[in-house]
């Protein structure tokens, strides 16, 4: 277990369960949410700190099985364990402990990750074959390149077994040496039908990844703290391009960051309901989108 136990969160649970029981639907389907060991969660924790005070203060620290609980109790259906190794070695080892919790936690989509390295392949293709459901790729915290070689049979898996992968691959909150939308423009060059889900709709190039999904049927955003008025005063969304965003609505998730945020579960549901793009965008968003992607 990770975290300390605190009292159920009722008040913010109702406010979220109004929201989407308002617009009809069953509940939310999550695609960026964070579960890991907990020694790797605990660095994950220990990094946010280490900014200081204030700047980046971790909302959710309850234990894991609180962590789930509040999920369920926000009416999330569905939800992932996304992780991500920063060295070789790593990633067999994170998706073992994934498969593990998704074992215990049917509503989490399995999940798995990888690294270039000798092997990925063969350990992408069997985590495929055992069920996982959806990937996670850091190319800021992994610093990789992801057109290395290495790779090259895992693009290649995902994309002809059409398991999506989230993909950090913009420049926030920090650049790196493979962020942006050159590399990865590169990898859907090479492999164009991988169902690609792009972490952080891209912050903070919204406008070069909203063409990447104009350009490739399969590649998706999710809206992990878009919009919050943490990450707009950092890299403000264009609202300029809200038409496209809205016209590219069948093919945008859901996503939190959950437990990682410095601000309520709520926030992220409120300021897309702000956006005012339409109860059926929102609905898509929040729900169907997902469910029509992974079969719920």
């Amino acid at each position: 277990m990770t975290g300390v136990s605190s009292p159920p969160r009722t008040d913010e649970s109702a406010e979220i369960r109004r929201l989407w029981q308002g617009l009809g639907l069953p509940g939310l389907v999550d695609v960026h949410t964070h579960f890991m060991p907990a020694n790797v969660l605990r660095k994950v924790w220990d990094h946010f700190d280490a900014l200081g005070q204030g700047v980046w203060p971790i909302t959710y620290r309850e234990t894991q099985e609180d962590r789930v609980a509040l999920l369920r109790g926000f009416g999330v259906r569905y939800f992932t364990a996304l992780s991500y190794p920063h060295r070789p070695g790593m990633a067999r080892w994170l998706n073992d402990w994934a498969a593990g919790f998704a074992a215990q936690h049917p509503d989490s989509l399995r999940s798995a990750t990888f690294f270039p390295e000798p092997g990925a392949g063969d350990y992408v293709a069997e985590a495929i074959g055992a069920g996982a459901r959806i990937f996670k790729a850091h190319l800021q915290v992994g610093a990789y390149d992801p057109k290395d070689p290495l790779l090259g049979d895992v693009w290649g898996a995902l994309a002809d077994s059409g398991t999506p992968v989230v993909v950090h691959c913009g420049s926030g909150p920090l650049p790196g040496e493979f962020t942006g939308p050159a590399p990865f423009s590169e990898v859907l060059r090479a492999h164009p039908d991988l169902t690609a889900v792009v972490a952080h709709a891209g912050a903070p190039e919204y406008s070069a990844f909203l063409d990447l999904a104009e350009r490739y049927d399969r590649v998706h955003l999710d809206t992990t703290m878009a919009f919050t008025p943490f990450i707009e005063r950092l890299a403000p969304y264009p609202r300029a391009e809200l038409p496209r965003l809205r016209d590219l609505g069948h093919r945008v998730l859901l996503g939190t960051d959950f437990p990682n945020i410095p601000y309520p579960y709520g926030e992220q549901l409120r300021v897309l309901a702000e956006l005012d793009l339409g109860p059926d965008w929102l609905r898509g968003v929040l729900h169907d989108n997902a469910a029509g992607l992974f079969g719920l």
